[in-house]
C-alpha cells in the first residue's frame, strides 16, 4: 500500500525507512563450514531486500515486514512455514503475528487505533501464516478479535484475501523429520516414502532449534510494524502456545507522547516530534518472553522511564537469562535506531536502510556487515 500525505520529520528531517529481522537466536555452532553459514546469509539478505523493496517503492511497513516474513516462510533454512519444526506427534502447528504502531494509511476499509494487531496459533495450512495475519488485521469486518486459532482462523483468511491453503505435508521437510526423531529418541529412518527428500538441503546451525522469525520495519510516514512467524518449539506437546501470538510478550507496536511538559519541549526541540515509539520481534525460549511480558516490557520502559531502545531492550533480556531463558530480539524506535540484544550465543539478523545494502550477522560476537 502507498499513501499520500506530509511525511514527518525526525531532527527536521523527513524519517528515513529501515528494516530489521531475524532468523531464530539459539545454540549456534560457530564450527560450522562456510558454506554453509553462507546458506544462511544469503537467506537473510534476500528477506532484507525483499521488505526494502516494498519501502523503497513508497510502500507501507506492514506490507514491508510481510514481505520479508514470506520469504524467510517460503526458506526451509528457518523455523517456520515451510522449515517449521515437528510437535512430539510428528505435526506442524504454525504461530504467527503482526502489530502496527498507528494503523496504515491506504486501506479499503478503515482501520480502527485500537485495533493494533492481530495473532494466530495452530495453524496447519496456511501456506504463508504471516499473510493470514496480514489478511485478517485488514479485515475488522471479518474479525473483531485480537487472537484466533487453527482452521477457523486459516478459512475466515480465504474470505479476506489471505495466503492459499495447503495439505499439512506441504510443511514437511526430512531436516525437521530427522530433528523431531531424534529428540525422541527414535532411529531416523524411516522417512515416509512419499515424503522423502523434501527440503534436504536444508543447513544445520541450530542444536534443538528454538527459534522464530520476524521483521520491524519503519516507514517514511512514520508508522512501525512489527511481525513475527514461527515452528514453535521441537517436540512440544501438541497445543502448546509460544510467545509469538501472545501480544506484549513475544511481539509489540505502539506510538505514545512523550512523558512530562519538559521532556516533551526537549523531545521537541531536538527530534523535531513530542512522540516516541518503537516495534518488537522476540526469539528464543517462548515461555520465559511470556512471564516477562518482555516486548511490552521494554516499551513501559520507554514511555514510564525515559529509557532509549537499547538500554531497555538489553535490561529485559538480561532479566530474562537471570530466569534461565535463552534468545533474543530486533527492535526499532520512531527515530529509526534499531536494537539487537540477545543473550544467547547467536541470532540470525539483519538490518537494511534507505541506502540498500543488507547488512547480517549470525554469531553473538558479529556486526552486522
Amino acid at each position: 500500500m502507498k499513501w499520500e500525505e506530509a511525511k514527518p520529520k525526525h531532527h527536521g528531517k523527513e524519517v528515513k525507512p529501515v528494516l530489521v529481522i531475524h532468523g531464530g537466536a539459539g545454540i549456534m555452532r560457530n564450527d560450522t563450514p562456510i558454506e554453509e553459514q553462507e546458506k544462511y546469509r544469503t537467506a537473510l539478505r534476500g528477506a532484507l531486500k525483499a521488505g526494502h523493496a516494498v519501502l523503497s517503492a513508497g510502500g507501507e511497513a506492514i506490507d514491508a515486514v510481510a514481505a520479508a516474513v514470506s520469504f524467510m516462510e517460503d526458506c526451509p533454512l528457518f523455523n517456520c512455514g515451510h522449515g517449521a519444526v515437528f510437535t512430539r506427534e510428528g505435526k506442524n502447528e504454525l504461530e504467527t503475528s503482526i502489530m502496527l504502531s498507528k494503523p496504515p494509511a491506504s486501506t479499503t476499509v478503515p482501520i480502527p487505533p485500537t485495533r493494533r494487531g492481530i495473532s494466530i496459533t495452530l495453524i496447519r495450512r496456511a501456506k504463508n501464516p504471516i499473510q493470514l495475519a496480514r489478511a485478517l488485521y485488514l479485515s475488522p469486518q471479518a474479525t473483531p478479535h485480537t487472537m484466533m486459532s487453527g482452521t477457523t482462523a486459516e478459512e475466515l483468511g480465504t474470505t479476506c484475501g489471505g495466503p492459499e491453503l495447503m495439505d499439512p505435508s506441504y510443511f514437511w521437510t526430512e531436516k525437521r523429520w530427522k530433528e523431531h526423531r531424534r529428540g525422541l529418541g527414535l532411529p531416523e529412518e524411516p522417512v515416509p516414502a512419499h515424503l522423502a527428500g523434501k527440503g534436504a538441503d536444508a543447513g544445520d546451525m541450530m542444536i534443538n532449534p528454538k527459534g522464530t522469525v520476524g521483521a520491524v520495519a519503519l516507514d517514511a510516514r512514520g508508522c512501525i510494524a512489527a511481525a513475527t512467524s514461527t515452528g514453535g518449539m521441537t517436540n512440544k506437546i501438541p497445543g502448546r502456545v509460544g510467545d509469538t501470538p501472545v501480544m506484549g510478550a513475544g511481539f509489540w507496536a505502539e506510538e505514545f507522547e512523550v512523558s512530562g511538559w519538559l521532556k516533551r519541549k526537549l523531545h521537541k526541540v531536538f527530534k523535531g516530534t513530542t512522540k516516541t515509539g518503537l516495534g518488537i520481534s522476540c526469539t528464543g525460549d517462548g515461555d520465559y518472553f511470556i512471564r516477562r511480558s518482555a516486548a511490552a516490557a521494554i516499551a513501559h520502559r520507554m514511555k514510564f522511564l525515559g529509557q532509549p531502545l537499547s538500554k531497555a531492550s538489553k535490561i529485559v533480556i538480561e532479566q530474562l537469562r537471570q530466569d534461565g531463558g535463552m534468545g533474543g530480539l530486533i527492535a526499532v524506535d520512531l527515530a529509526g535506531n534499531a536494537a539487537f540484544p540477545m543473550n544467547s550465543p547467536g541470532m540470525y539478523r539483519g538490518i537494511i536502510t534507505e541506502d540498500g545494502i543488507p547488512k547480517v550477522a549470525i554469531f553473538d560476537f558479529e556486526d552486522l556487515a
